[in-house]
């Protein structure tokens, strides 16, 4: 078994969560650079890693400044995330591996993976039985207080006697999905059936919520998911409740930001950089007109302009 970094962390633990279409290696070297102890990468699909690894390979590069980095998956069947497990291990030697226990998007569920292989124990225990027999690297799965008749209890207590690192916790059910209230008293209760790392998911927004979850969950850190959406310096803010920026820092952060999409994916970073544009003028005065010329930029100059830098 390769070392376990989990157990070396500095408590509690800062993560930045995996996010499809949000957390590459562009955010993620952002997110560590203000203070995320580990991160993320986005989820990706162990079927394709199995028929067509190609672009789902480029997809989990990352640079060594991001380290620890854990890959996540997500599936449905054994077979598909063993045989991606040794190529992940192989080809793009990240920390750890984490699979998808969490997930509601109904694309997802379709196909049995995410928060629906939560809801069947035989086939979630057969999925992470199956990871740990083909890789050396830490494991660590995500998981929701609730997905069908299943429990967050139900599901540890199947698992109970596997080797796992760490436990991410979204503290709502999948009939929830990203709203409402947090439940800490199961991320709480999950201690009882889990001995390794538990981190608490979900709502996480600024400094107070995290003094909040920790407090009541009991959790070794928390993991920040959509509270990263245009806001990267979250994870400073989280240490320290003083921490500002100003619109111009923040200006200047999303022009860097935009200048590392475009070296790693060329034009079609660009594109994918309009959705975080947005989320960068969330509360700027004059927004709305702000965000309608950031989902027409095309080029970085155009960037540069919308942004008002010089």
């Amino acid at each position: 078994m390769a070392a376990n970094f989990w157990v070396k962390l500095k408590r509690p633990i800062l993560a930045l969560a995996p996010l499809a279409g949000v957390t590459d290696s562009s955010l993620r070297r952002l997110a560590k650079k203000y203070g995320a102890a580990v991160v993320y990468s986005e989820m990706a699909s162990a079927t394709a890693l199995v028929y067509n690894p190609k672009a789902t390979l480029e997809l989990l590069q990352f640079d060594k400044s991001e380290q620890p980095y854990v890959v996540q998956l997500f599936g449905a069947e054994p077979k598909h995330f063993a045989l991606a497990a040794r190529l992940i291990e192989k080809k793009i030697k990240p920390d750890g591996l984490d699979i998808n226990f969490g997930c509601p998007v109904r694309k997802v569920i379709k196909q049995g993976a995410g928060a629906a292989l939560m809801a069947d124990l035989k086939k979630s225990r057969a999925v992470i039985e199956a990871v740990l027999a083909n890789t050396k690297l830490p494991l660590s799965i995500k998981v929701r207080t609730q997905s069908g008749k299943v429990k967050l209890k139900d599901f540890l207590q199947n698992i109970s006697d596997l080797p796992l690192a760490a436990l991410m916790i979204h503290g709502r059910t999948l009939k929830q999905g990203f709203a409402g209230t947090i439940d800490s008293a199961a991320i709480k209760a999950a201690r009882q059936y889990f001995s390794g790392v538990i981190l608490a998911n979900g709502g996480i927004n600024n400094y107070q919520d995290a003094k909040s979850v920790l407090a009541a969950t009991g959790a070794d850190g928390i993991a920040v998911g959509r509270g990263v959406l245009g806001h990267p310096w979250i994870f400073k803010e989280l240490k320290n409740p003083k921490f500002k920026i100003s619109q111009k820092e923040i200006s200047a952060l999303a022009w860097k930001h935009a200048q590392l999409m475009f070296k790693l994916k060329g034009e079609a970073g660009i594109l994918e950089m309009r959705k975080h544009l947005c989320w960068y003028a969330s509360g700027w005065a004059g927004a709305r007109q702000q965000r309608e010329k950031m989902v027409q930029v095309k080029t970085l100059a155009d960037i540069k302009k919308v942004l008002a830098l010089k």
